[in-house]
């Protein structure tokens, strides 16, 4: 387990090809959290859709426009959890028009499972405009000690 805080960053051109590096680096980051292999699993297909989503719908696969994917623990002094932000360059949209996969009318739609995922396997998950524009999708994983 880290002791200290920290932030790894990353920025990846829209390729679903850099989806494998994104995967290591989230797999590393888990078990620098010394989180248990299924938590570790389910936070990489979180970040996984977060990716894919960024890529697909935000930055319309268009290979000059970037993802961010950032990782930290937080606090800095003995970290308490980790926190998961990707970060594209589209023109982003309202998280309340995603429909519910779970509606009856939309079981065998695919859109909005992404986001779905992601609630289901992270403690928090915030979708807001990113700093620059674009949206970002904060995750945030509760870890098991502080220190």
């Amino acid at each position: 387990m880290m002791t200290r805080g920290g932030l790894v960053r990353l920025q990846i051109p829209s390729l679903f090809d850099m989806l494998d590096v994104v995967q290591v680096l989230s797999d590393r980051m888990g078990q620098m959290a010394a989180l248990d292999e299924d938590s570790v699993h389910w936070i990489g297909v979180a970040v996984r859709e977060s990716v894919i989503n960024a890529i697909k719908h935000g930055n319309r696969e268009h290979p000059q426009k970037l993802v961010t994917i950032e990782f930290s623990f937080t606090p800095l002094e003995s970290p308490t959890e980790l926190v998961v932000s990707v970060i594209d360059q589209g023109e982003g949209f309202d998280p309340e028009s995603v429909a519910n996969p779970l509606d009856p009318e939309n079981i065998l739609k695919s859109s909005g499972r992404g986001i779905f995922f992601m609630r289901s396997f992270m403690d928090d998950v915030r979708l807001q405009r990113g700093p620059g524009g674009g949206m970002e999708v904060r995750m945030r994983k509760k870890l098991a000690t502080g220190g």
